[in-house]
């Protein structure tokens, strides 16, 4: 079984590499286009970020067929990003409206990834552990992590993982982000942390000895292969880290001064110097624009380092997709302030509404890849000259 934007990938290389002769079946979720042709796993798609009834049923049937696993079987679970969307299946009570409005209000309210699976997986009936708690059948998850530190718990909502938090928790946060979310909701998270619906299961849990969770991929490994490219063009690759998060508009003045001390400076580092990161930075909607956290560091940068010399930056989510739209980020050049002029943008009031896909998109510079069916988090890199 398995959820996420790289599930279609994934299952297919579980075939491709499966003793022929061997017993297979499966049922996986991807996000719509994400699919791939599988002959012995099937390919569901449904809707991503904010999910829908495709993935619902998917998800009811993937808990169905794991329920009446064997401790002579076992069960893969192909786990990659996207996962908490895609593998949804709503607690009793909450609904599928009541889910879909909760997961829109906690895209707005800038609530990193961690805690809004904190939410998610004390609203579902298959995630926070309860996947793996729910087959007689040892269990291995395949994970490729698309979230800061590689914790499987957070990864898709970890299904197969331990969760350390709590339904009081999922209140707080809630609470502290402003998130006005549906009746049926608030009374489902209010009764569980009165005791009155059982927990996910807990670190320690006798279930999880049958059970291992395997990262497989990282963020921490695409910028090591960035910094290998950059080596081989004999540009000096600097990793400034795997788990960068905070505002993107924030994040980008830090690393603007980063690259202005190494252009007039030469420190810490001589030119040219690639200065690359990764990790999931947030977007607190405040705007009616389009765009994700990718565009809006960008449009952030560029009216930071204000037309600067020699240097260039991209951003792009390795999914292929920057939030919700089809682009998976844009780049920024020296002259990119000079062209949005003559296209009479205004940068710093499309940044103030969050629209950093209409800023790019007029000046042509978004990067549009279309689906990678992989998911490490975003890929920025700085290049001063």
């Amino acid at each position: 079984m398995g959820a996420g934007k790289a599930a279609a990938a994934m299952a297919l290389a579980a075939e491709q590499n499966w003793p022929a002769k061997a017993p297979l079946d499966g049922l996986v979720i991807t996000r719509y286009q994400h699919g791939l042709l599988t002959n012995r796993i099937t390919v569901v798609e449904a809707a991503h970020p904010v999910p829908d009834e495709s993935g619902e049923r998917a998800a009811q049937e993937i808990l169905r067929r794991v329920k009446a696993l064997t401790p002579a079987d076992l069960l893969l679970v192909l786990v990659s990003g996207g996962g908490s969307a895609l593998l949804s299946l709503p607690a009793e009570g909450v609904g599928t409206e009541g889910l879909r409005a909760t997961t829109q209000e906690l895209l707005r309210c800038g609530a990193p990834i961690q805690e809004m699976n904190t939410v998610r997986k004390h609203l579902s009936a298959i995630q926070g552990g309860q996947l793996a708690a729910a087959s007689r059948a040892p269990v291995l998850a395949l994970i490729i992590s698309d979230v800061t530190g590689d914790d499987p718990t957070h990864i898709a909502s970890g299904p197969c993982a331990p969760d350390p938090t709590t339904y009081q928790d999922a209140l707080d946060i809630l609470r502290r982000y402003g998130v006005k979310a549906p009746r049926a909701v608030e009374e489902h998270l209010a009764q569980g942390a009165k005791k009155a619906i059982v927990e996910t299961p807990k670190p320690g849990s006798r279930v999880f000895k049958r059970v291992e969770n395997r990262v497989i991929a990282t963020a921490q490994q695409s910028l090591q292969a960035a910094a290998t490219f950059f080596i081989g063009h004999d540009i000096h690759p600097a990793i400034l880290g795997d788990s960068v998060t905070g505002e993107s508009r924030e994040v980008a003045k830090v690393y603007g001064a980063l690259a202005r001390q190494v252009k007039t400076r030469g420190q810490p580092w001589e030119p040219p110097v690639a200065l690359i990161s990764g990790g999931e930075t947030t977007v607190t909607v405040r705007g009616e624009g389009r765009g994700g956290r990718c565009t809006e560091f960008l449009l952030a940068l560029a009216l930071d380092l204000d037309g600067a010399e020699s240097i260039h930056a991209l951003a792009c989510d390795t999914d292929g997709i920057d939030g919700s739209e089809e682009n998976a980020g844009a780049v920024l050049t020296p002259d990119t302030l000079v062209r949005a002029g003559k296209k009479k943008l205004d940068a710093a009031r499309l940044l103030e509404n969050n629209d950093g896909h209409g800023f790019f998109s007029t000046i042509g510079d978004l990067i549009v890849t279309g689906p990678t069916r992989t998911n490490v988090n975003d890929y920025r890199v700085i290049l001063v000259l």
